[in-house]
C-alpha cells in the first residue's frame, strides 16, 4: 500500500498542472490542428478541405514574404541577444561594487509588459510626436525616421528586442557561470593563460548547456514576437515589420479565416520544431566540450 502511494502521490501533485496545461495548451493545440483542415469563419459551419489550406500556404505570396521577413528578424536578433546577454553576464558575475543594482537594472525590462515597453519606445522615437524628434527639431536638425522608414523600422525593432530581452537571458548565463568551478581558472592562471584564453577554453565550453537553453528559448520567443512589435510599429511602415504571428492574428480575427490561420500556426510550429532540433544537433544536445 505504501509502495503504491509512493508511486501515485507525485502524479496527484502534478494533476493541477496537467489539468491547466491540458485545458489551455494541449486542447487548443489539438483543436487548431483539426481546424487547419477546414474552412471556418469562427462561428458558422465548418467545411472540410483536406490539405487545401496547406497547399494555399505554399502559393501565398503574403505568407511567404512575411515568413522570410520573420526569419530575417530572427536570424539578426538571435545572435545579438545571445552576445549581449553573455557580455552582460560576464560583467555582473564579477564581484564589483553595486553589482546587484546593475543586475536588477538589466533584468528590469523583461519584468515589464511588452506593450508598455513598446509604447514607451514609440513615445520616444515617433517622428511626429516623439521626444527624440522634438529635441532634434529644437536643435535645428531634421528628425530621424525611426518608425516611418522601412530599414530604420526593422533596425529599431531589432534593437528594442535585444534591449528588452537580454537581461532575462543574462540571468541564465549568470547561473551557468556560478556553476563553473574556480579551480579551472586557478590552474589556467598558474599555466599563464590570459583572460581571453580562459574564456575560450574554459568559460565558453562549460557554458554549452546554458548556451543551448538560451538559444532555444530566445529563438522561440523572437519567432513568435507580437505585442512588442504591435505597440512600436503595428507592422509598419506598410508591411516592413509585419511578422508571422501578426499575420496569423489578422487572418483569424480580421479576415475571419480561422481554418487558414490554423494552418499558418501549424506551419509556424513546424518551423519552431525544426529550428529547435537544428540547434540541438549543432550543439550536440548541450553536452559540454572536454577541457
Amino acid at each position: 500500500m505504501k509502495h503504491w502511494k509512493r508511486k501515485v502521490f507525485p502524479y496527484v501533485l502534478l494533476l493541477p498542472t496537467l489539468v491547466l496545461f491540458g485545458t489551455y495548451l494541449f486542447y487548443p493545440a489539438i483543436n487548431g490542428f483539426i481546424y487547419s483542415f477546414y474552412k471556418w469563419n469562427g462561428v458558422g459551419p465548418m467545411t472540410y478541405l483536406g490539405l487545401e489550406n496547406y497547399a494555399d500556404l505554399i502559393s501565398d505570396r503574403q505568407f511567404t514574404s512575411t515568413l522570410l521577413r520573420t526569419l530575417f528578424y530572427t536570424f539578426v536578433s538571435l545572435p545579438l541577444v545571445f552576445c549581449m546577454a553573455l557580455a552582460l553576464a560576464l560583467v555582473v558575475s564579477k564581484k564589483i561594487p553595486g553589482v546587484s543594482f546593475f543586475r536588477m537594472t538589466f533584468y528590469f525590462p523583461f519584468m515589464m509588459s511588452a506593450l508598455v515597453i513598446g509604447f514607451s519606445w514609440r513615445f520616444l522615437l515617433a517622428e511626429d510626436f516623439g521626444m527624440i524628434s522634438y529635441l532634434l527639431t529644437a536643435a535645428g536638425w531634421e528628425p530621424i525616421r525611426f518608425l516611418t522608414n522601412s530599414n530604420m523600422a526593422m533596425a529599431t525593432v531589432i534593437w528594442i528586442t535585444v534591449w528588452s530581452s537580454s537581461g532575462y537571458y543574462m540571468m541564465m548565463f549568470v547561473a551557468g557561470l556560478k556553476n563553473i568551478s574556480s579551480t579551472y581558472y586557478e590552474a589556467a592562471r598558474i599555466d599563464g593563460a590570459t583572460a581571453p584564453q580562459c574564456f575560450r577554453y574554459i568559460t565558453f565550453p562549460l557554458l554549452k548547456p546554458t548556451s543551448l537553453l538560451v538559444l532555444v528559448l530566445s529563438s522561440i520567443n523572437i519567432l513568435r514576437s507580437y505585442p512588442l512589435i504591435k505597440a512600436v510599429t503595428d507592422g509598419g511602415p506598410g508591411t516592413a515589420t509585419k511578422f508571422l504571428v501578426q499575420l496569423i492574428y489578422e487572418t483569424a480575427f480580421e479576415k475571419n479565416k480561422q481554418g487558414y490561420a490554423s494552418a499558418m500556426t501549424i506551419g509556424l510550429f513546424v518551423i519552431l520544431a525544426l529550428f529547435t532540433l537544428l540547434q540541438f544537433k549543432l550543439n550536440k544536445g548541450g553536452e559540454q566540450d572536454a577541457i
